[in-house]
């Protein structure tokens, strides 16, 4: 007589209504929305900042990245209920018996693997990186940034796989829908539990209120609720956040040296060079912009300075041309970036002297730091000592 295979698993713990296509299906639809929006905002910030020759990111309007940016850690906060929320939901099918049923079945299931480990991976570097903590020895921008793309090949390939079956799930009501949810003969183990909309409910709730406790580093009026955020925007030297400090960038010394100068080089027919009291006798402008951190915050400030264009105008800068801003820190993926032609050349562009009506405090970039609409703070350079025309 033989024997039949027995699942490792008994039915009963996995009886509950939670563990349901619908469920699954509408918390599926909620991922795919959340993943797409970090993916398409984290694109933006990617391309941003490594810019290929064809991407050219405008200077206005000047708030933008800061929306986008924001949008992308909020959402990404907003997801991490929901993955949890959908694991829960569907992890009996990982215990269904045979665990393989045919060919396809067995890549459907293998394709599971890129999609849980990326989905997980992408949530939990994110928030450690927002909160600046590091427990890796990899560069987390690059490693983000390609497991985003492996990430959303999975989400893609499963979408296709899953289409016939979540489009059912989400069209028909199920059976126990259709029934009371009081009803215990059919819900024995749920009966005094959450019924489906309640779970729903609830994984919404938590993914709004884990938003809300977070924005306030970006919007200003919910500034008071930002219970768990990382940065608050009002605290820092002069009032803003800082997330390298002058010693941590190792330029105490030079950027206090008496023999500061700024010079303007490149493809110029006219090379300049500035000290602190000639800059401060140039034309000052000044500009109401936004520091948006690639972390998320954001706080908007009033900044006086010289207007780059002015100095490429002095240097007899062709029009259109691009320009590397170098900082005194010797060393650092940031220690200079590009302004394409758009940004260049905008009237609110500045080599910011001042902040809020004060010369800059070290930690802010003192003596010159770099100031523009619509870029990541890790592009507005700070303890500029160098331009240099392209």
């Amino acid at each position: 007589m033989v024997r039949r295979a027995q699942p490792p698993l008994k039915a009963e713990p996995f009886a509950s209504p939670l563990h349901d296509r619908r469920v699954a299906a509408w918390l599926g639809l909620a991922l795919g929305v959340a993943f797409t929006i970090c993916f398409v905002t984290g694109l933006i910030s990617h391309l941003i900042q490594q810019p290929p020759s064809w991407f050219v990111w405008p200077a206005r309007p000047a708030g933008l990245y800061r929306v986008t940016q924001g949008l992308h850690v909020a959402t990404g906060i907003a997801t991490v209920p929901l993955l949890l929320a959908k694991l829960w939901a569907v992890y009996p099918h990982l215990w269904t018996w045979p665990p393989v049923r045919s060919l396809a079945h067995a890549v459907e299931r293998l394709s599971l693997v890129p999609l849980v480990a990326g989905s997980l991976f992408m949530l939990f570097s994110g928030v450690a990186n927002i909160t600046r903590w590091y427990p890796w020895k990899f560069s987390f921008t690059a490693t983000h940034y390609w497991v985003a793309w492996i990430t959303m090949g999975a989400i893609v390939a499963h979408v296709g796989a899953k289409a016939s079956v979540t489009r059912d799930a989400l069209r028909r009501r199920s059976r126990e829908a259709r029934e009371a949810p009081e009803a215990p003969a059919r819900l024995p183990v749920a009966a005094e539990g959450l019924t489906r909309r309640g779970f729903l409910a609830t994984t919404a709730a938590a993914s709004g209120v884990l938003s809300l406790v977070t924005l306030g580093q970006t919007v200003r009026p919910l500034d008071r609720l930002g219970l768990l955020a990382p940065r608050r925007p009002k605290v820092g030297p002069q009032g803003l956040p800082v997330n390298k400090s002058a010693a941590g960038a190792k330029v105490l010394e030079s950027a206090r040296d008496p023999g500061y100068r700024l010079v303007v080089e490149g493809r110029v027919p006219n090379k300049l060079s500035f000290t602190l009291d000639q800059l401060r006798a140039l034309p000052q402008h000044k500009a109401t912009l936004p520091i948006s951190c690639v972390e998320g915050w954001s706080s908007t400030a009033d900044w006086s300075g010289v207007r780059v264009r002015d100095l490429l105008e002095m240097a007899g800068a062709r029009p259109g041309v691009t320009v590397r801003v170098e900082s005194l820190q010797a060393k650092g993926a940031y220690r200079s970036s590009k302004l394409n032609r758009l940004h260049a050349h905008d009237p609110d562009t500045l080599l910011a002297l001042d902040l809020f009506d004060e010369p800059l405090h070290i930690d802010h970039g003192f003596p010159v730091r770099l100031i523009a609409p619509n870029r990541p703070g890790v592009l507005q350079t700070k303890w500029v000592h160098r331009l240099v025309v392209r």
